[in-house]
C-alpha cells in the first residue's frame, strides 16, 4: 500500500509536444513552399524569403490602389473557382463591295462608323486604269454596334464577299492582369527593400533588379492596354471599288440632240486645239523658211540692178562692101 502511495505522490508525467511542433514547421513550409512557386509561376519574380513576404505588406496596399483588390501580401485578387468571368473577345471582319461612286460610298461609311461610335482607322482612295475609283477603309467600332454595322455597310452596294473572325482572349487577359498584379507587388518589395538596405553594394543590386522588374511591368501593361484596344472595338476593313464594265440601261446609252451637239462642239474645239498645237510646232520653221525667201529675193533685185546699171561696149561698124568695078 505504501509503494502505490508513493506511486501516486509522483507528479503527472507531461504530454509530448515534439510530434505538434515538427507538424507545425511542416506546415509553414509547405505555405512557404507554394507561396514563392505561385510567385514564380505569375511572374518569376518574388523574393524567396520569409522576411520578403512580410516587407510586402506596405507595396502591395500602394499597389491595391492601382490594380484593384489584392491581398496584403500583393497577391492579385483572381476570380475564384466557379465565379463567372466577363468574355474579351476580339472581332475582325472584311468586305468587298461594288459601289456606283466611291467617294459617295466612302462619305456614307464613314457617317455609319462615327454614328455608332466609332471611328476612321485608315483610308486610301485610287485611281484605278483611269476609268474608276477604288478605295481601302479600316474601321474601328464599338463591339455592341458591330453587328449593326457590317449590315450596314454590306447593304451600301453589291456584296462581292465577306469574312468575319472572332477570337476569344478571355484567359489571356485574364493571365496579364494577374500577372501585372502580381508585378506591382514584386517591385513595392524591391522598393521597400531599398529603403532599408544599408549597403552600397545592396543598394546597387536593388536598382539593377527594380529596373529589370519596371521593364517587366510596362511590357505587361502595354500588352493590357492592347488587348483592352482590341477587344473594346472590332475592326473592319472594307473595299470598296466601282464596275469596270458600263452598266447604264440600254434606254440611257441613246444619244439625243442636245448630246450630238454637245460632242460635235467637243470635237470642233478639240480639232481647233489641234490646230493650233500644230501651227506652234510649225511656226519656228515657217519663219525661218519666211527669212530665208526674203534674204533670196533681196539677192535676186539687187543682181538684176546690177546688170541693167551695166554700160554695154560700143561695136565697131562693120566694113562697107566693095564698090561695084565698071564693065
Amino acid at each position: 500500500m505504501s509503494y502505490e502511495r508513493h506511486t501516486d505522490s509522483y507528479p503527472p508525467a507531461r504530454p509530448n509536444r515534439r510530434p505538434s511542433a515538427l507538424a507545425a514547421a511542416g506546415v509553414l513550409a509547405v505555405l512557404l513552399a507554394t507561396g514563392a512557386c505561385g510567385a514564380s509561376d505569375s511572374g518569376g519574380q518574388g523574393l524567396n524569403s520569409a522576411s520578403d513576404s512580410k516587407q510586402a505588406a506596405p507595396g502591395a496596399e500602394g499597389a491595391g490602389a492601382e490594380s484593384g483588390a489584392k491581398s496584403a501580401d500583393g497577391a492579385s485578387s483572381a476570380p475564384k473557382p466557379g465565379s463567372v468571368v466577363a468574355a474579351h473577345v476580339i472581332r475582325t471582319a472584311t468586305l468587298y463591295v461594288e459601289v456606283k461612286s466611291v467617294p459617295k460610298a466612302v462619305a456614307a461609311a464613314r457617317g455609319v462608323a462615327e454614328g455608332a461610335g466609332g471611328l476612321v482607322a485608315e483610308e486610301s482612295t485610287e485611281r484605278v486604269d483611269d476609268t474608276h475609283d477604288a478605295s481601302h477603309l479600316v474601321l474601328r467600332v464599338p463591339q455592341a454596334r458591330y453587328d449593326e454595322v457590317l449590315s450596314s455597310l454590306a447593304g451600301t452596294g453589291k456584296l462581292l464577299s465577306r469574312t468575319s473572325n472572332a477570337k476569344d482572349v478571355t484567359g489571356q487577359v485574364v493571365d496579364v492582369e494577374s500577372r501585372i498584379a502580381t508585378q506591382r507587388a514584386s517591385v513595392a518589395r524591391v522598393r521597400d527593400l531599398m529603403d532599408k538596405a544599408e549597403k552600397l553594394t545592396d543598394v546597387v543590386t536593388l536598382e539593377g533588379e527594380l529596373s529589370s522588374r519596371q521593364a517587366d511591368l510596362e511590357s505587361l501593361l502595354s500588352q493590357q492596354a492592347s488587348l483592352k484596344d482590341r477587344t473594346s472595338l472590332a475592326t473592319i476593313t472594307l473595299d470598296l471599288s466601282e464596275p469596270e464594265g458600263n452598266t447604264e440601261d440600254p434606254e440611257e446609252e441613246g444619244t439625243d440632240f442636245v448630246d450630238a451637239l454637245s460632242a460635235g462642239w467637243d470635237a470642233f474645239v478639240t480639232m481647233l486645239r489641234w490646230i493650233a498645237v500644230a501651227i506652234g510646232a510649225t511656226a519656228p520653221f515657217l519663219a525661218a523658211a519666211a527669212v530665208l525667201v526674203l534674204l533670196w529675193r533681196l539677192l535676186r533685185g539687187r543682181l538684176s540692178r546690177r546688170r541693167t546699171a551695166r554700160p554695154r561696149p560700143a561695136t565697131e561698124p562693120s566694113e562697107a562692101p566693095p564698090a561695084p568695078q565698071a564693065p
